[in-house]
C-alpha cells in the first residue's frame, strides 16, 4: 500500500514546476490524469531527443500517469473536465494567472462540484502582487531572486544554476503544501487553495545569503566553488581534474593540514591560523593547497582524504555521474517499458524508506492515451464520448495501440 492509495489528482501542468510535484504524487500512490491539449499536448512533449515521435525528456516528470486529452475551450471540453474534478481531490494548473479563470476551470468553478476539492496553482510571480501577469520560466525567476547574480566565477557574465532550479524548488514547495493541505483536509473536510510561485520558492531556499544580507548587508556574490562562509570548501585543481574538500571546521582543517597535506606550519601561520584569517587569504590559501594538489590525481586525493577522515570527492561529468557505481548501488537508475519507445531508463525516486512503497508506476503516457477511460469513470456515456472525438474535443493519439 502505498500512502496517497485513492487521491486522485487532475494536472493540467505542463514544462516541469508541476509536472515535477505530480510525478511525487503519483510515486507515492495518487492516480494523477495528465489534462492535455488535444494535438499537442505538454509544451514539453516537443523536445528532442525523440524515439519513435516521442520526446524522452517529457517522459522523466510525466512518468507514472495517466493522460487525458481535452480540448477546454470547448464548453463540452471544459463540462466534461469538470464532472472529472467532481470526482477529484486535487486539481493542479501552472498557466499564467487568469488564464483558468476564462476557461472556466478555475478554484471557484471546481469548488461549485466539488467544495472540499485542493486546487493549486503555480505560475512565475505568483497570484497576486505587482508582476502577477507577466509570464515567468526559471531562468526569468533565477534571475528575479538574485541566482544568475551569485552563481559563476567572480568578474564573469550572470550565470544560470546548471539545472531549472526554480522549477524544482516549486515543484517542491508544491509537493509538502498539498500534503500539508490534505493533512488539513483529512481532519476537517475542508478544500484549499494553494499559491506557489517559482520566484517565492527559489527565494525561499538562499538561506545563507539572506542570514548574511539581514545581518551585515552583504550582496551574495559569484564564488565559483567556495563556500561563502567558510573554507577550505570548494573544488580545487589536481593533476587530471579536480578534487572537492570541506575541510570547514577546526578538527577538519587540522586533519586536512596534518594528515593529508602535509603541512604543519599552517597551523600556526597567521594566515591560515583562524576561520576568518582562512577567509581573509582565501586566494593564498587557494593557492597553496592547489600547488600540493596538482601533484597527484584526482583518485589518490580521494583515498589520502578519505583515510585522514576529511570530506571530499571527484569532480564528475554528468556521464560519469551516472555510472558510478555508487550511483547505480542505491538503484538510482531505473527502467520502464514505454508502449511506443521500448526500455526508457530514468531516475528513481530518492527517499529510501523501510517499508513505505515509493517506487516508478510506470512510463509517461502517449498523448490521450486514456482518454476514453478516465471519461467513462466521470459518468460520461459510449455516446457521450464518440461525439466528443468525433468533433475533436476529445484526443487519443494513438488509438490502434490500444490492446496490443
Amino acid at each position: 500500500m502505498k500512502p496517497l492509495d485513492g487521491f486522485r489528482v487532475l494536472d493540467l501542468t505542463r514544462f516541469l514546476s508541476g509536472p515535477y510535484c505530480t510525478m511525487v504524487l503519483a510515486e507515492l500512490g495518487a492516480d494523477v490524469v495528465k489534462v492535455e491539449q488535444p494535438g499537442t499536448g505538454d509544451d514539453s512533449r516537443r523536445l528532442a531527443p525523440k524515439v519513435n515521435g516521442e520526446s524522452y525528456p517529457f517522459g522523466m516528470p510525466n512518468r507514472s500517469k495517466r493522460s487525458v486529452s481535452l480540448d477546454l475551450k470547448d464548453p463540452r471540453g471544459r463540462d466534461a473536465f469538470l464532472r472529472m474534478a467532481a470526482r477529484a481531490d486535487l486539481v493542479i494548473e501552472n498557466f499564467r494567472p487568469g488564464v483558468v479563470g476564462r476557461l472556466g476551470i478555475d478554484y471557484e468553478s471546481v469548488r461549485e462540484v466539488n467544495p472540499a476539492v485542493l486546487y493549486c496553482s503555480i505560475s512565475g510571480f505568483g497570484q497576486t502582487g505587482p508582476y502577477r501577469d507577466r509570464p515567468g520560466f526559471d531562468i526569468m525567476a533565477q534571475g528575479a531572486v538574485g541566482l544568475l547574480r551569485m552563481t559563476g566565477h567572480p568578474d564573469g557574465r550572470p550565470a544560470k544554476v546548471g539545472i531549472a532550479v526554480n522549477d524544482i524548488a516549486a515543484g517542491a514547495t508544491a509537493i509538502y503544501s498539498i500534503l500539508a493541505a490534505e493533512l488539513k483536509r483529512r481532519a476537517t473536510r475542508e478544500g484549499e487553495y494553494i499559491d506557489i510561485s517559482l520566484v517565492d520558492a527559489g527565494l525561499a531556499w538562499t538561506v545563507w545569503e539572506s542570514g548574511a544580507y539581514f545581518g551585515s548587508g552583504e550582496a551574495p556574490a559569484p564564488t565559483g566553488t567556495r563556500h561563502r562562509r567558510s573554507t577550505p570548501y570548494q573544488a580545487y585543481r589536481t593533476a587530471d581534474g579536480y578534487v572537492t574538500i570541506g575541510a570547514n571546521n577546526d578538527r577538519l582543517w587540522r586533519r586536512l593540514v596534518l594528515d593529508a597535506l602535509d603541512r604543519p606550519a599552517w597551523l600556526d601561520d597567521d594566515r591560515f591560523a583562524t576561520l576568518q584569517a582562512r577567509m581573509d587569504h582565501i586566494d593564498e590559501l587557494e593557492s597553496e593547497i592547489e600547488a600540493i594538489t596538482t601533484t597527484r590525481p584526482t583518485a589518490e586525493w580521494i583515498e589520502v582524504l578519505d583515510k585522514a577522515g576529511v570530506p571530499g570527492g571527484p569532480v564528475l561529468t554528468y556521464e560519469e555521474a551516472l555510472a558510478d557505481p555508487h550511483v547505480i548501488a542505491r538503484g538510482m537508475i531505473t527502467e520502464v517499458e514505454h508502449p511506443i519507445i521500448g526500455p526508457m531508463r530514468t531516475i528513481a525516486p530518492p527517499a529510501k524508506f523501510g517499508s513505505l512503497e515509493f517506487d516508478v508506476r510506470g512510463p509517461a503516457p502517449w498523448l490521450g492515451q486514456h482518454t476514453s477511460d478516465v471519461l467513462a469513470d466521470a459518468g460520461l456515456s459510449g455516446e457521450e464520448i464518440a461525439s466528443l472525438y468525433a468533433d475533436g474535443v476529445a484526443f487519443d493519439e494513438h488509438p490502434e495501440m490500444h490492446g496490443r
